[in-house]
């Protein structure tokens, strides 16, 4: 568990629309999380939070279709 794996992954989100597009599925963090975890991304909804939060972005979703735009570039 590690906050340097929400950073891992909102980068690969930023630089991938595939990843984006997988990612903005999950309605809950702990489902977000449950993904990244298949996906080799270990950490906590807590985790996730904390990164969001110092990072001053916000983890709802946008527009139609609704996306997510935590995604870092």
């Amino acid at each position: 568990m590690s906050k340097k794996n929400v950073e891992d992954l909102l980068i690969a989100g930023g630089e991938d629309k595939h990843v984006r597009a997988r990612y903005d599925g999950p309605a809950t963090r702990e489902e977000f999380v449950l993904l990244a975890a298949s996906d080799g991304y270990d950490f906590t909804v807590e985790e996730l939070d904390q990164v969001l939060q110092e990072s001053g972005d916000v983890f709802d979703k946008h527009g139609n279709p609704p996306k997510r735009s935590i995604w870092w570039t």
